[in-house]
């Protein structure tokens, strides 16, 4: 096990905030450590989303992810959107702002869907070049997320882990490990997921996902309308044997659940980090400062 001593602190394990569960957190005190919030559904001017999130960014910490950057396409980027997002962090103050290796459209069009890139040479200083400034505009680091795959590209010179490790170093990003997507792209490629782990440089690594997926037409498919499944559990428990005690989330955002079905998949994650790591380890940093 690795420690990293200049990557953002653990803030142990949170869960994605949905509305459907904005009261009960309000109402009560769920054991969730921080929550991350879907970036582009607060780009409104008022009204009762941004109310409730005022409210529970006051009693936890956020973390903000987004599904439209897009930033590996050839458009350019979306002034725009970046003027949103640097607003909304400003708004909550996260502890830091994610979105995904992909390209989401084309000529104006957003297929709503997280497409992958080939990973060339050319694609890498491509996206290298369009982090660095996303970074420059906001004024901070940004993690980049894998995402699932049900493709390959023939062009492709390299595995997605060297990708994703030399963007990183080139780009001084953080990274977010979805360690579903590792899986899922791993069944759907043959690839062993440990290696993809074992490739990623450890001081990148701010966040992990959890989340479930749906068989289709022969792939595995990243649904997140389902229960973390145990071959997932695995490999997030090899991921904390190289990474060390990460910042861990569920996401759900199909077939939601009642939140304490959803507490209840996070105490599990919670249980195999202290199995890895040792109690003291597993424990977010406030937690840790709170009892010194």
């Amino acid at each position: 096990m690795n420690l990293a001593p200049n990557r953002p602190a653990n803030l142990g394990f949170g869960l994605g905030l949905r509305p459907q569960h904005y009261a009960e957190i309000l109402e009560g005190s769920p054991a969730v450590d921080w929550f991350e919030i879907i970036s582009e559904n607060y780009f409104v001017r008022g009204g009762q989303p941004l109310r409730m999130l005022d409210r529970i960014a006051e009693r936890y910490p956020l973390v903000m992810h987004g599904v439209s950057m897009s930033i590996a396409s050839t458009a350019p980027l979306d002034m725009d959107y970046l003027t949103n997002l640097k607003a909304l962090a400003k708004r909550v103050n996260p502890h830091w702002i994610s979105d995904h290796l992909c390209w989401t459209g084309v000529h104006g069009v957003n297929l709503h869907d997280l497409l992958p890139v080939p990973y060339t040479q050319e694609a890498l200083a491509h996206v290298v070049e369009r982090i660095s400034r996303v970074q420059d505009y906001l004024g901070r680091q940004i993690a980049i997320e894998n995402v699932s795959s049900y493709i390959t590209y023939a062009d492709s010179e390299m595995s997605e882990w060297d990708f994703v490790a030399e963007m990183a170093r080139r780009a001084d990003c953080l990274l977010l490990l979805d360690v579903n997507n590792v899986f899922v792209s791993g069944e759907n490629h043959a690839f062993d997921g440990e290696a993809f782990i074992e490739a990623i440089p450890v001081d990148r690594v701010v966040q992990f996902h959890l989340a479930g997926h749906s068989e289709g037409n022969g792939h595995l498919v990243d649904t997140h309308d389902q229960p973390v499944c145990d071959e997932v559990f695995d490999l997030y428990a090899r991921a904390l044997d190289r990474f060390g005690p990460v910042s861990t989330m569920i996401e759900r955002d199909d077939n939601i659940p009642p939140l304490a079905e959803l507490v209840a998949e996070l105490d599990r994650a919670r249980a195999i980090a202290e199995s890895v790591l040792g109690n003291a380890l597993a424990r977010p940093a406030h937690a840790m400062a709170d009892a010194s």
